[in-house]
């Protein structure tokens, strides 16, 4: 639990020690907002009966009896989250069973099963952090799994965590800037998402001080310096609202504030501006005590009064009464000019509002007996974490924290359904996160996608208030170039579902198809002649050969070659023995084979090379190499525009080559189409292309006049077997008369 402990002597006198414990145990009852029974007080004073027996005569580093320790964290679950009886027992007791001989059954014994399966999650979770950032991740997803179980494990940590932020001055340097950074990496990002502000607040200013202890000391010394200008400031600022306000006959308070140390640093940061820069430094909060039915209603008075009293900034007004935050959190922001040119923060919530500001989701929570809550955020909210925690399976845990806190810890964007329904998503969502966030068929079916009313692309950027609208077709499939168009946790564990599945499909059908091909011509199809096979197409596994034949990549006229080249007998050895046995000389001992392309001269040598831009070849073409005066050695199509000239003036330098072992890699293709002009042909070749074929069309453009057309299309193919396929479908498109690939200009 990041806790310091030691058996030491008392460093003051014993009945001091005592008075000092039971008054902060005093505090404790007193910091409690709800009426605790005595039967409360009652189990209260059990668990710190049994606290204290467990933690005696142990001291943290700074002298300190431990005892204090659990008292301060349940004061803080008490009065700064605001839960009850049994968070508070809990948190008395987080550390019995991890730190003494008091076991999970003599808790449940003693004070039931309720608050024993809390502190188990506590014991569970205790020394989370470690230095290897990969244990580190996988250790806050087994804290996380405590949600589902208990939020109150979560929220009794973050106050274990604040004490002890409040109490590192004792530890050694190195301890106080580990735990700060885990502090500022998760802790406090948990603290807001569960709208616990203050505390967030407070972390991420004790973080600074321990991280950057002299930019934290210079900005709070500043803001120290400037507190009488300050406060004399904001009495004028707030008086002239304040008069205003008492004639309107609103029952209101208003509280004065200055932005915390954190906040101006990182503001400072973001804008590339110095302390003196800073102009919105300080704010007024103004709470208006208003029954429910009234409180929009008060907040947007207040809000007319002051803007009618001071200028407004109209880009810094913040609506989360209209649309409250993921986290629950109900407020208006503006930004007016103050008296003398300074920007001045100006908050207004109703009581309620207030109460859920400061204590986040446990404000919301209706408990009876101290169990369960109901509320649709924190409901909301978890559903989201258990989505990302049924995707760890699948990804490493770096992998996962990272989106967890792109996921959870991001600001949010709110958008709208055609229907005009509010969605949450996080900043940077695109139209492929929303349609999954509808639902997951509409997902797995976009195809493309209006924004207020306008086509837009995929990689599209959401902004807060954007209307938009999916378009959809039964015949659409997720496809892999989608993925680095999502960020939600939702979206691509969607996606590579479907896309697995399909791939598994396409082997399963391309199994099927090869073994029904060689019954026909009576081969039997046996471990061998698959591995044939692979090496045959330059492929790595028997997997992706069953798969380009289930996509048609490898259809039956390629078989047909094949199985004529292996009754060729010397043919069949010549190729065995170059791609299995001896290396080709040139090759490196660390060269990974499936990695080598293209091999160079009578000796088929490894060389290093680039591919020509004026042709683009790719695996599969007729090739040959041609080095230039500078030494560089660049592989052209013998068809290649160039290829005349290059062979006639410079035969010295041309160096014969040969596609080998296949790079699954993409390669890039101009395809030029000529023919009659028909109804609905760009969405025929489009379907041809990319949903019968599974290639990713780069770019398109189709024009036509006077009833013919001509069109430019580059696709994305793995080698010339499957461009020719492409080619080949596209040519028994009705209206098409030429299919050509086009040289790069």
């Amino acid at each position: 639990m990041s806790k310091e402990t030691n058996h030491l002597t008392p460093s003051i006198d014993e009945a001091e020690e005592k008075k000092l414990i039971l008054n902060r145990y005093r505090a404790l009852l007193r910091s409690s907002n709800r009426n605790l029974s005595d039967e409360d007080k009652k189990m209260i004073r059990s668990a710190f009966d049994l606290a204290m027996d467990a933690h005696k005569d142990v001291r943290r580093k700074s002298g300190e009896p431990y005892i204090l320790h659990p008292i301060e964290v349940a004061i803080i679950v008490s009065k700064e989250i605001g839960l009850g009886k049994t968070s508070i027992v809990a948190a008395l007791m987080h550390d019995v069973v991890e730190d003494s001989d008091y076991t999970l059954e003599d808790i449940q014994r003693i004070f039931g099963n309720e608050i024993a399966k809390i502190i188990d999650g506590l014991t569970k979770i205790s020394g989370i952090f470690d230095k290897d950032i990969s244990v580190q991740a996988e250790n806050f997803r087994k804290m996380l799994l405590t949600i589902s179980d208990d939020v109150r494990v979560i929220l009794i940590k973050l106050a274990d965590r604040l004490h002890n932020m409040r109490t590192m001055e004792s530890m050694q340097d190195y301890k106080q800037r580990k735990i700060a950074s885990e502090t500022l990496f998760l802790y406090a990002p948990l603290a807001h998402r569960f709208g616990l502000h203050n505390i967030k607040n407070e972390l991420e200013d004790l973080s600074l001080k321990y991280t950057e202890p002299d930019i934290y000391n210079d900005i709070e010394q500043r803001l120290i310096e400037e507190r009488s200008d300050r406060t004399r400031y904001l009495k004028t600022f707030s008086s002239r609202i304040r008069d205003r306000l008492n004639k309107e006959d609103l029952n209101f308070s208003i509280k004065e504030r200055a932005k915390s140390v954190y906040s101006i640093r990182k503001k400072m940061l973001e804008q590339k501006i110095s302390f003196d820069e800073v102009y919105d430094k300080f704010a007024i909060r103004i709470i208006v005590d208003s029954p429910p039915e009234k409180e929009k209603t008060d907040c947007w008075r207040v809000y007319s009064i002051i803007t009618n009293i001071y200028q407004p900034n109209p880009k810094r007004l913040r609506d989360w009464i209209t649309s409250p935050k993921s986290n629950g959190y109900e407020s208006l922001h503006i930004t007016v000019m103050g008296p003398e040119g300074h920007w001045i923060e100006v908050q207004i919530r109703s009581l309620r509002m207030d109460e859920i500001a400061e204590k986040g989701y446990a404000a919301h929570w209706k408990y009876k007996d101290e169990e369960g809550y109901n509320d649709q955020f924190l409901e909301e909210w978890l559903i989201k974490v258990r989505e990302l925690l049924e995707m760890k399976s699948k990804t490493s845990a770096v992998e996962f924290v990272d989106s967890f806190k792109l996921n959870l810890f991001s600001d949010e964007i709110f958008v709208f359904t055609p229907e005009g329904e509010l969605r949450r998503l996080p900043t940077g969502a695109f139209p492929l996160d929303f349609a999954y966030d509808i639902h997951t068929d509409i997902g797995n079916k976009t195809l493309g996608a209006k924004v207020n009313g306008r086509l837009v692309a995929l990689n599209y950027k959401l902004r807060s208030g954007d209307q938009v609208e999916i378009l959809t077709s039964n015949a659409q499939t997720p496809k892999e170039e989608w993925l680095p168009y999502t960020v939600t946790a939702r979206a691509r564990n969607n996606i590579k579902q479907a896309l697995k599945g399909q791939r598994k499909k396409r082997i399963e059908d391309g199994e099927r198809i090869l073994q029904r091909k060689l019954n026909f011509v009576k081969v039997k199809p046996t471990p061998k002649l698959i591995n044939q096979m692979v090496r045959h197409f330059g492929l790595k596994n028997a997997d992706l050969l069953h798969e380009k034949i289930g996509k048609g990549v490898i259809d039956n006229k390629h078989i047909k070659g094949f199985l004529q080249e292996q009754n060729q007998g010397f043919m069949s050895y010549l190729r065995t023995k170059l791609r299995r046995g001896k290396k080709p000389k040139g090759l490196n001992e660390d060269v990974d084979k499936n990695e080598l392309t293209i091999l160079f001269g009578p000796n088929n040598e490894s060389l290093e090379h680039k591919l020509a831009q004026c042709c683009t070849p790719i695996p599969g073409d007729a090739i040959f190499g041609y080095r230039s005066s500078a030494g560089i050695l660049t592989v052209h199509r013998t068809d290649c525009p160039n290829a005349l000239a290059l062979q006639s003036k410079h035969a010295n330098r041309i160096i014969q080559a040969e596609w080998m072992l296949e790079k699954m890699v993409d390669n890039t293709a101009i395809l030029i189409l000529k023919g009659i002009d028909t109804v609905g042909l760009v969405n025929k070749v489009t379907q041809i292309i990319s949903n019968n074929l599974n290639v990713n069309i780069k770019s398109i453009n189709i024009s036509g006049g006077a009833g013919v057309f001509e069109g430019i299309i580059t696709v994305i193919v793995e080698d010339k077997i499957h461009l020719d396929k492409v080619i080949s479908q596209l040519k028994q498109v009705e209206g098409v008369t030429t299919v050509e690939r086009r040289f790069k200009k």
